[in-house]
């Protein structure tokens, strides 16, 4: 079991309990799913870098990305329906607070001036999206390896009913908010 798991099995839980008084355990919010997206498009004009795409998101959540496809064809944008734009990973159970735990732990630390993440990121329903604007902050990835510098989309879906809830639980395990 990971220490975020743990952390969350122990301590967030109760703190959760306290706080929002939930007359119920299965009440109790939690993080059901990460997903870490690149999508970019330059991969209309070269199919190659779908590649190192999937390369990198590999080694960053250390399972097999799913490629990103195109709807629709576009002819203003000499997009073509089922080309390959990008790829994106699911992380649930384990391998998720794994990530969870390098990413507050190990990535967000090596951004460049960085002073806490936005808590403008949350759709309304306690679910959180953040931006980061390039993948070498991540331990895993090789920096004589990389081809470009890309960005990544990385969602934190839970089970949350209101932002404060969401807020409140991904505090708990540590993600460095700002104050507004």
């Amino acid at each position: 079991m990971s220490r975020l798991k743990a952390l969350y099995e122990s301590e967030v839980k109760k703190n959760m309990m306290e706080k929002y008084k939930y007359g119920n355990i299965h009440q109790i919010p939690k993080v059901e799913k990460i997903i870490v997206n690149c999508v970019t498009r330059e991969a209309v004009s070269n199919g190659k870098i779908v590649d190192s795409i999937v390369e990198d998101l590999a080694a960053i959540t250390g399972q097999k990305p799913v490629i990103s496809r195109a709807k629709k064809s576009i002819a203003s944008f000499k997009l073509r329906e089922g080309q390959a734009l990008g790829a994106f990973v699911t992380l649930r159970g384990d391998q998720m607070y794994e990530f969870l735990d390098r990413l507050i732990n190990l990535s967000l630390p090596r951004v460049k001036d960085f002073r806490g993440l936005s808590p403008k990121g949350f759709d309304g329903k306690g679910n959180y999206t953040m931006g980061l604007k390039e993948q070498i902050i991540f331990p895993e990835i090789n920096y004589d390896k990389i081809d470009k510098i890309r960005g990544l989309g990385i969602s934190f879906v839970t089970t949350a009913t209101t932002n404060e809830e969401g807020r409140d639980l991904l505090k708990h395990f540590g993600m460095p908010f700002r104050e507004k």
